[in-house]
């Protein structure tokens, strides 16, 4: 086989997991988000896992417990890492990372704004994902390559999403987010209130997910927040990246624990450096 046709043969194997990774991760956000619908008039056992603000319910566990279960069944050699469980090695290369609600608290409330986040990673970058909203029925998808879509179908429905406005940091109205612990908050609500008279407006959605997706969509024009695990932003991530926003962490490198921005072309190397200024990196 010549190096040509090797080199196109890889390429077609890589596009054709790329495009079955993205049906499973929409089979998964889907009935995920149907298990998440369907308990969400019951009761809850409620309890606190860092701290007595980070809740977890046990429809979080047993919609976990609905993916692991599916994974079992039609990617027995994936990895996965999730929020609620301890997750499991894998053989194929593939590593799931699986968020089952995206804002339990909002879950907890009522507030209809959280979602069930899935991101399917490949040599180790997300290359699939899907954003499933319980409450709206509204599902945020993207492949690697692929574009980044949004509406209540399956793999193949929606609209392309094209990212946030193109507007100054003074027009820009922007997301965030604030943890669990409460001398971290206390440092991000200084950066947020020092960021306040620079810009527009600010949106604090309670979900992660959401919020990114949301930039992606062009509801917001970006976002920020220190303190986040994978799994909330690696799907929302690559949602928003294939609909032409950008997303960094600490230096401009990945988005991380430490750091996560999100927005426009145009915004981010304004939202970047007035973080900085005001000393985001500090708040971790």
């Amino acid at each position: 086989m010549s190096d040509g046709v090797r080199s196109g043969h890889q390429a077609s194997s890589e596009a054709e997991l790329i495009g079955d990774l993205g049906r499973c991760a929409v089979e998964l956000a889907t009935g995920a988000a149907d298990v998440v619908r369907a308990r969400t008039s019951g009761e809850q056992h409620i309890s606190s896992k860092t701290t007595s603000t980070d809740l977890v319910t046990d429809t979080d566990r047993a919609t976990e417990d609905w993916i692991m279960a599916w994974l079992a069944r039609r990617r027995p050699q994936d990895a996965l890492l999730g929020e609620e469980g301890p997750g499991r090695e894998g053989t194929s290369g593939v590593r799931w990372v699986v968020d089952p609600i995206d804002g339990t608290v909002n879950f907890v409330l009522g507030i209809p704004m959280y979602a069930v986040s899935i991101a399917a990673e490949s040599g180790g970058r997300v290359v699939a994902a899907a954003v499933a909203n319980p409450v709206t029925g509204e599902l945020f998808r993207a492949t690697l390559g692929g574009g980044a879509y949004a509406g209540g179908g399956g793999f193949g429905a929606g609209r392309r999403l094209t990212g946030p406005r193109d507007v100054p940091l003074a027009r820009a109205v922007i997301g965030t987010g604030f943890g669990y612990d409460p001398d971290r908050r206390a440092r991000q609500a200084a950066v947020t209130a020092a960021l306040l008279p620079r810009i527009a407006d600010i949106r604090r959605l309670g979900s992660a997910a959401l919020d990114i997706c949301a930039v992606a969509a062009g509801r917001l024009d970006g976002y920020f927040e220190v303190g986040l695990n994978p799994w909330d932003h690696a799907a929302a991530v690559l949602i928003a990246r294939e609909a032409g926003a950008l997303a960094v962490g600490p230096n401009g490198h990945e988005p991380d624990t430490a750091l996560a921005v999100v927005g426009g072309p145009q915004l981010m190397p304004e939202l970047t450096a007035a973080l900085d200024e005001l000393g985001i990196a500090q708040v971790l």
